[in-house]
């Protein structure tokens, strides 16, 4: 999938503000120093479509940003590490969880992963928190430019094995780096295989 056209639609803290209409959904959330900001632009091939920070914690609202006016990326709060008070913190969570569980466009998640750290809990307590609620999901390894290939091959290996240990199947993953442009396609090509499947559905 190419991406011929990329705008910001709306921010806000209510799902109830969320756009009306029925395009497909696709929202990004990870630890606040994840990556996420660069991610979403290297795939949509725009400099500054995300605001990056060198704060962790810059996203504090549902971002809504319309694709190809098909569909919708979806900049979501990081969790954890974020400079934010306690209070914040707390609401930041309420809004998102409410995303998650009333939001029915959503398609999918896709729970971003910094390739260079172990697994750390935040995120496997988040996976099992959509697993739990039946929201599909995807992983998408960040940085990994960081790594060499073989270190790269052996990160996912093992962090693959770990989710095996409490999960039925694996749910799809990529390997991405925001600098090089690593993965960009296949992530693109999963959003839109599925956007395909989404059409055929609602034909029948």
């Amino acid at each position: 999938m190419k991406i011929k056209s990329a705008e910001f639609v709306v921010s806000n803290s209510e799902v109830e503000k969320c756009p009306k209409n029925n395009l497909p959904e696709y929202a990004f959330i990870g630890r606040s120093n994840v990556g996420k900001s660069s991610l979403i632009n290297m795939l949509t091939d725009r400099k500054s479509l995300a605001k990056t920070s060198g704060r962790p914690g810059k996203t504090q609202l549902i971002n809504h940003f319309i694709i190809n006016d098909t569909w919708y990326l979806v900049d979501l709060p990081g969790y954890g590490y974020a400079r934010v008070s306690k209070s914040s913190k707390k609401k930041f969570q309420k809004f998102i969880t409410n995303y998650f569980e009333q939001r029915q466009q959503l398609v999918s998640a896709f729970v971003l992963v910094d390739i260079r750290h172990k697994p750390q809990p935040i995120d496997l307590e988040f996976m099992q928190y959509l697993g739990e609620s039946g929201i599909p999901f995807a992983i998408i390894f960040t940085k990994a430019d960081k790594l060499k290939p073989k270190a790269i091959e052996n990160y996912v290996e093992d962090y693959c094995e770990g989710l095996l240990q409490t999960w039925e199947e694996l749910p799809p993953y990529f390997v991405t780096s925001s600098s090089k442009k690593i993965g960009q396609e296949d992530v693109l090509n999963f959003i839109g295989s599925t956007n395909d499947e989404i059409e055929q559905l609602r034909a029948e």
